[in-house]
């Protein structure tokens, strides 16, 4: 295995970084608002035990390993952050990025790959993050295309069900649940640590995003958050794919909300209601001042469950 050379130097990350910042120039000049965030965006670092870190950009949440062994890094931010990025990380550690782990295929946790994988970082993910990742996907409840990655951008190592990392005195593990945020979901397990990166499977404090058109559902959801209360205790520390580091009773809280908007939209498809009727029936006004403040408001996110829901019983 070709790992990254532990002479590698932050200035090396910071060219390569400047100029993944350039080949994104077309996308942030197509969105002002958005070239703005990233402009004045800031890579906050958050320790969460010894040697394990969050980062927070405007973009999925990172999971950052460091210790004797270089640094394993859970997810890369949107692309024109990867300098911002890569000097958050130097500020803890001049070691070397030997893996990074993307939980799903979003720009928002894939777009450092290319600066990554040209520095000689190996990338790894579930093969349908590869797959996706690998051709143009649109996304219809985004309007949005994304163009396939560059081959420097691809996981060169793919897994089916779990994989193992042993580094720094941990044992990391990654799962693939099915047909969650997308199908390519990973869930991953710092062991010793009692620790979990959940990715987008979790949206702390916000109604979720779930990408009903690369193969996520509502039921898939459920049924990963599921298997993280199994694996939890009340001493684990949380890194949600977004929102702040979590614990398990606030997990606890996203499930529960998810099931009442289920079960809503389920007895609403099955009286025979629009969307439009449902929507006007204000059907989750108990949830909306605490769920739905983030990404999604609360009609975005009951139109992709009514239509993920509608879908399943075609």
């Amino acid at each position: 295995m070709n790992l990254l050379p532990r002479q590698f130097s932050r200035q090396l990350f910071q060219k390569c970084a400047i100029a993944l910042v350039n080949l994104g120039a077309i996308f942030i000049a197509a969105s002002p608002l958005l070239a703005q965030d990233f402009e004045n965006a800031e890579i906050k670092t958050i320790p969460v035990e010894d040697g394990i870190y969050m980062l927070q950009g405007v973009g999925g949440n990172l999971g950052l390993l460091v210790g004797k062994d270089g640094i394993f890094l859970i997810d890369d931010e949107y692309a024109p952050l990867s300098e911002k990025v890569m000097a958050a990380i130097a500020a803890i550690s001049d070691r070397p990025i030997r893996f990074v782990i993307n939980t799903h295929w979003h720009s928002d946790h894939t777009g450092g790959n290319e600066n990554l994988g040209r520095a000689g970082t190996v990338i790894v993910a579930h093969d349908n993050v590869r797959e996706r990742m690998s051709t143009e996907q649109f996304v219809e409840t985004l309007d949005r295309t994304f163009p396939a990655s560059p081959a420097v951008a691809l996981p060169t190592i793919t897994f089916n069900d779990t994989v193992t990392f042993y580094l720094n005195d941990n044992e990391i593990s990654a799962l693939h649940v099915d047909f969650a945020h997308t199908d390519g979901d990973s869930i991953i397990h710092i062991r010793d640590a009692n620790i979990i990166h959940t990715g987008d499977i979790y949206f702390n404090g916000d109604y979720p995003f779930i990408d009903i058109d690369s193969e996520g559902s509502i039921n898939g959801v459920l049924a990963a958050v599921e298997k993280l209360l199994q694996i939890v205790d009340d001493r684990t520390k949380i890194i949600p794919g977004h929102g702040s580091l979590s614990n398990r009773s606030e997990l606890i809280s996203y499930r529960n909300m998810l099931l009442a908007v289920r079960d809503r939209v389920t007895t609403a498809i099955l009286a025979g209601m629009s969307v439009e009727e449902f929507l006007a029936s204000d059907p989750t006004a108990d949830f909306d001042p605490t769920w739905g403040n983030g990404f999604l408001k609360p009609e975005q996110f009951l139109r992709i469950v009514y239509a993920d829901l509608s879908r399943s019983r075609q």
